[in-house]
Order: C-alpha cells, then sequence, then structure tokens
C-alpha cells in the first residue's frame, strides 16, 4: 500500500461534521423570527459525514465549518453541543457588525437530525429556545435513502440575498410550520409529507426574500429547475440561497444525484 492509499478523506477535510438545512431556512434570523405570529418557527439540521469535500458558497455550512477547524484545531470537541453553538457562533460573529443566524453551528455540532426552534422573545432569537434531536439509525438510514443531492451551481462572489424584502407574517409563520412538518415525516419515514414540507420552504423563501432564487447575478433560472424536479419527484429544495445543491426527495434513484452519510450521535 502506498501512502496515498492510507489517506482518509477526513485527513484531507477533517472530521467535523458538515451539515444539510432542510424546510424552515431563514426563520434563525431575528429579523425574520421577531414578526412570526405563531412562534416558535422551526427548521429542521441534519449533520454529515464528511464523505466527500462539499462545495464553498453552496448552502453547507463550509465557511462556518472552516471558523470550527481553526477554534477547534480541526476536531469537534465532546463537550456539550449548546455549548459549542454558542462557542462557533461567538466565534463567527466577532465583530460583525451583521452577525449571522445560528443553524449552521447548531448543524455542525448536533448529531443527527435536528429541529430548531426559534422564539424572538427568547435570546433575542439569535439562539433556538429548544432542540429537538433525533438520533435513532433507522431514520437516519431511511434518511439517506430519500435524500438525492443534485449539484446545480455556487451562489456569485458577492451575491446577496437580501436586497429584497417582503417579510409577510403570514408567511413567516408557514415557514416556521414548514420546519416543524419536515420534522414530523422524518420522524414518521413519510415521503411525500417530507417532500411537501421542502416544496412549502420554496415557496415561502420566493415570497419572502425573492433574492433567494433571482438576483441579477445569477445566470440560471434557479425557479424553473426547482419545479421540474418538484413534478417529478416527491419535493425538492435548494441546500441554500442562490443555488448549491438541491435536495430532492425520492424513492427511487435521481440521475446525477449522490447520496449522503448522516452523522448519528450516540
Amino acid at each position: 500500500m502506498t501512502e496515498s492509499q492510507g489517506i482518509e478523506i477526513t485527513d484531507a477535510v477533517s472530521p467535523i461534521p458538515y451539515r444539510m438545512a432542510f424546510a424552515g431556512g431563514w426563520i434563525d434570523q431575528p429579523f425574520i423570527s421577531r414578526l412570526n405570529p405563531e412562534p416558535p418557527g422551526s427548521m429542521v439540521v441534519v449533520a454529515l459525514e464528511p464523505t466527500i469535500r462539499y462545495l464553498d458558497r453552496c448552502g453547507m455550512a463550509t465557511s462556518t465549518r472552516e471558523v470550527a477547524k481553526r477554534l477547534w484545531n480541526g476536531v469537534l470537541p465532546n463537550r456539550d453541543p449548546a455549548e459549542l453553538m454558542r462557542e462557533l457562533y461567538a466565534e463567527e460573529n466577532r465583530d460583525k457588525s451583521e452577525p449571522s443566524g445560528s443553524q449552521d453551528m447548531a448543524g455542525l455540532v448536533y448529531p443527527g437530525v435536528n429541529r430548531l426552534d426559534y422564539d424572538h422573545a427568547h435570546a433575542g432569537g439569535f439562539f433556538p429556545v429548544h432542540v429537538e434531536s433525533c438520533n435513532d439509525p433507522r431514520i437516519g438510514s431511511w434518511l439517506e435513502g430519500v435524500i438525492h443531492m443534485v449539484p446545480v451551481a455556487q451562489r456569485p462572489p458577492g451575491y446577496s440575498p437580501l436586497g429584497e424584502k417582503h417579510l409577510d407574517p403570514e408567511w413567516i409563520a408557514r415557514l416556521g410550520r414548514s420546519g416543524k412538518d419536515c420534522f414530523e415525516a422524518i420522524l414518521a419515514r413519510d415521503i411525500h409529507a417530507l417532500g411537501a414540507s421542502m416544496n412549502v420552504c420554496m415557496a415561502c423563501w420566493e415570497k419572502i426574500l425573492p433574492d433567494t432564487v433571482r438576483h441579477p447575478s445569477i445566470n440560471l433560472d434557479l425557479t424553473a429547475l426547482l419545479e421540474y424536479y418538484q413534478n417529478r419527484y416527491a419535493g425538492a429544495m435548494y441546500s441554500g440561497c442562490g443555488g448549491g445543491y438541491l435536495y430532492v426527495v425520492s424513492a427511487e434513484p435521481v440521475p446525477g444525484a449522490f447520496q449522503v452519510k448522516i452523522k448519528i450521535g450516540g
């Protein structure tokens, strides 16, 4: 065996997990959660084993993961995830006038499938008031089988999804409910409900923050591509604003897609 054959992927990219963000994304932002008439609103994050190097600027929390690698010398500490989330949040947002949401940090440090509940009355909406976690290997295995990732495009340099805002409380409430529905669908192993929650989430994004799917710097028709997959499979949503990967929910193979390995905690 040569030296190169003995190298593991984690030697190249570190063993710190990546994360997927499903329905409810953006409810972790205080400027969104403060207008939610039905708090708490929820979103779902899923920790991933680093079986590949996920592309930057694709909604996989890669920039937050780089901060975590520097902060913890490339290894996730064996401590309370809530403590790690706040520690990582403080490090990433140090000296920033507009701090990020905390779902990226939570998604990296909480193993398994997690529902993050955000209420602006708690910590100003910066951190979840509650985290509901599932580390059942049977649930993880099912989810691995129905989530197919289709590479689409990195968001353009300098792109921002916040140029146009329509912060309608009714749509924000729907966004928060989509996260609850998503988590319940995963626990029930209901592929159609899971797909529906993602479709609703994308509709909310388009209404509340239209630049998430349409922007002068994006030279791809993201909405048409999304509609193609939503019409042919149980559901689909983008991994992040401006493109990234498409999460396609399907019991059957999806051409050009790959699947993931979920990090299940003990």
